[in-house]
């Protein structure tokens, strides 16, 4: 490491941009303590939301054309749409975007929409999309059944032994299928009152198609499965009709105790769309309240865009959202006295009790499958989700709590460690929503395509966990943390670098464990370490900040991205504080990126998506990002350089 003093104008500069940023997130902080910014997806969720209209045949034509206005200036370059910022066409995203267009009223011989057909025949055509989207094209009539595997709502009546079990799946995917089997297996048609048809996108008539189930993987789970598959189509027809009565009904009644009012079906788009649709199709009256309810939590997920255009998220992120911009305020507070300070100070404090007053206390969840007998003590993700609490949220917001240092919120920290020791993994790691969820085999089954089923313990989670504990006084001879540190040792990537599930990626994943290697006390002399550092400092980009982006999760193509971003560049920054080289050079052209790239309004630009749902499937771009992880580094880094250690005290 190379030491740079850090001159005075650096100083006045650090001021000045840390006195902006902090006005400008103070200003978005809401009245009663929290923040919450956009989360933008690909264009599937826009173009769901359309599809569903026709469903129904209930079509805001006004709504209809400001989303339609949304998904044609996504379009790619390549005439499809892809799945993240600038990022490479993907055709079931296409096919969907498409689909909806044409439903709006788009002419097919209009360039953007010949551009897309084009794409899409040139990749096979619409039989080649995933298997998602040809449930949609099936409920449209648009594909045969046929298309799909086989999904009967019968799996509500197997046991827990059974190979195949709901509560052996992540929390997204068992609220997404429970709607879809009651669909999947009573086969509606949409209302469609256009009779809008995609015929034109197939290489072979649809009808006609006989390659949709075909897989290339040679795994003897995916042959055995595939078998089931050909097995209970052939038998489906004769199973009893009260058994599937009796499973239609306990998947209804699932829906109807995680429908969660406003805040919809797990909270996530594609499960609340699916419970709107089966509702439908078990004869919920227009004017019930449960469906009013649950159509009007979909609505809710509709925001205005820059331009004014209709962006559908794929969910809300205000306890993520407040949690980290409360670390950035508390990092602000540090230190220093002065306008900035004294406002960080006070947006922590309500941040900190709006928080407190979200806290899971009363509802024991789906994670009691997998983690038994703990009481809850959890954070969700969302406004409301009280049946899935998650362990990153809950040990971001202790962090973000304890620091803020008031004792009324004790006994909420206590409750919210007993949670999150009682989630931890037998190989010491944690997953997001469940215990152990690593029953690998079923991402083979033909339904999971999309290779996201689980939720298995990850680097970045199991990393925010070891941060909080060791935060809160748990250092390494405590067996919990042992294990823990122990876990992240072991996923470490022969560069040095981690994995980042659920951030673009080994930057955020390297940020992550860095943060909780030094809070837990390892030595960041260690040979670990010094090679996370080296893998950071020859990841910069020439104009001092870090990138990387979507393609990053593709075999091949570690740590690569189209540029810098600032949220990025905040993480390796963040994580070379946390490592010890606060004195780095490196360190210092990562904070004079900062610096140079702040515009006036104190918010940086970023339109890369660095965060991610599924990796390879489904990507994410946090707006959030772009203003306080920044913050949150510039801070730190003028706290280290002007306080009386070098060493970061906090676990995130």
């Amino acid at each position: 490491m190379r030491a740079a003093p850090l001159a005075e104008p650096s100083i006045a500069a650090l001021d000045a941009a840390i006195e902006s940023a902090t006005e400008a997130l103070v200003s978005r902080q809401n009245g009663d303590g929290h923040w919450v910014f956009a989360l933008e997806a690909d264009v599937t969720i826009p173009a769901e939301y359309i599809l569903l209209m026709h469903y129904l045949d209930e079509i805001d034509f006004d709504l209809q054309e400001s989303i339609a206005r949304y998904i044609r200036k996504t379009q790619g370059q390549d005439g499809g749409w892809p799945l993240f910022h600038a990022g490479p066409f993907d055709i079931s995203a296409t096919v969907k975007a498409y689909y909806a267009l044409k439903l709006a009223g788009d002419d097919i011989d209009a360039p953007h929409m010949a551009r897309a057909r084009q794409t899409i025949l040139g990749a096979g055509g619409a039989a080649r999309c995933n298997v998602f989207t040809r449930i949609a094209l099936a409920l449209f009539a648009q594909v045969p059944w046929r298309a799909v595997p086989v999904m009967p709502v019968e799996i509500m009546n197997l046991p827990k032994w059974f190979p195949f079990h709901l509560n052996k799946v992540s929390y997204w995917s068992r609220t997404v299928i429970v709607p879809l089997l009651v669909l999947m297996t009573l086969k509606p048609q949409a209302r469609n009152p256009q009779k809008v048809s995609v015929a034109e996108l197939f290489a072979t008539p649809p009808f006609e198609e006989t390659r949709y189930l075909h897989s290339p993987t040679r795994n003897f789970w995916a042959s055995a499965f595939r078998w089931v598959d050909h097995v209970v189509r052939f038998a489906e027809p004769s199973f009893p009709k009260k058994g599937r009565q009796k499973a239609i009904e306990r998947a209804m009644a699932f829906i109807q105790e995680r429908v969660n009012g406003e805040d919809g079906l797990g909270a996530i788009f594609p499960a609340m769309a699916n419970a709107v649709m089966a509702m439908e199709l078990m004869g919920f009256a227009k004017d019930d309240p449960r469906l009013v309810t649950a159509k009007h939590a979909l609505k809710k997920l509709i925001i205005l865009d820059a331009d004014g255009d209709s962006m559908v998220q794929p969910c809300v992120s205000p306890v993520w959202d407040t949690g980290l911009a409360g670390h950035a305020m508390l990092e602000v507070g540090d230190v220093r006295n002065g306008t900035a300070s004294e406002a960080g100070k006070r947006a922590a404090a309500a941040a900190s009790d709006w928080l407190a007053s979200k806290q899971i206390l009363d509802v024991i969840g789906d994670y009691d499958q997998s983690a038994p007998g703990i009481r809850p003590g959890g954070w969700a993700f969302q406004y409301a989700n009280a049946h899935y609490p998650d362990v990153d949220d809950t040990a971001a917001v202790v962090m973000a709590i304890d620091r803020a240092g008031d004792p009324k919120h004790r006994e909420n920290i206590e409750r919210a460690v007993e949670w999150v020791i009682g989630m931890q993994s037998k190989n010491g790691g944690w997953g997001a929503f469940d215990a152990d969820n690593e029953h690998y085999y079923l991402n083979y089954i033909p339904f999971a395509d999309h290779g996201a089923l689980l939720d298995p313990p990850t680097a970045d989670v199991s990393a925010r966990c070891i941060s909080m504990l060791a935060q809160l006084g748990y250092k390494r001879g405590n067996p919990i943390v042992d294990k823990g540190v122990a876990y992240l040792w072991r996923e470490q990537e022969p560069d040095g670098s981690w994995y980042g599930r659920w951030g673009t990626n080994y930057i955020y994943g390297t940020w992550s464990v860095l943060c909780a290697l030094n809070a837990a006390g390892e030595d960041l002399a260690s040979p670990g370490i010094r090679k996370s550092i080296d893998w950071l400092v020859a990841q910069q980009n020439t104009d001092g900040g870090w990138g990387e982006d979507g393609i990053s999760y593709y075999d091949g193509h570690h740590g690569e991205g189209n540029g810098s971003t600032a949220s990025q560049t905040a993480w390796a920054v963040l994580g070379l504080m946390a490592a010890g080289a606060v004195d780095h050079d490196a360190v210092e052209r990562g904070i004079d990126y900062l610096l140079r790239t702040r515009p006036e309004n104190g918010l940086w630009h970023e339109d890369t998506y660095t965060a991610v749902g599924f990796p390879r499937v489904f990507y994410l771009r946090y707006h959030g990002y772009r203003a306080y992880f920044p913050l949150m580094a510039l801070a730190r880094f003028r706290n280290l350089k002007t306080g009386n250690s070098k060493l970061v005290m906090h676990g995130m």
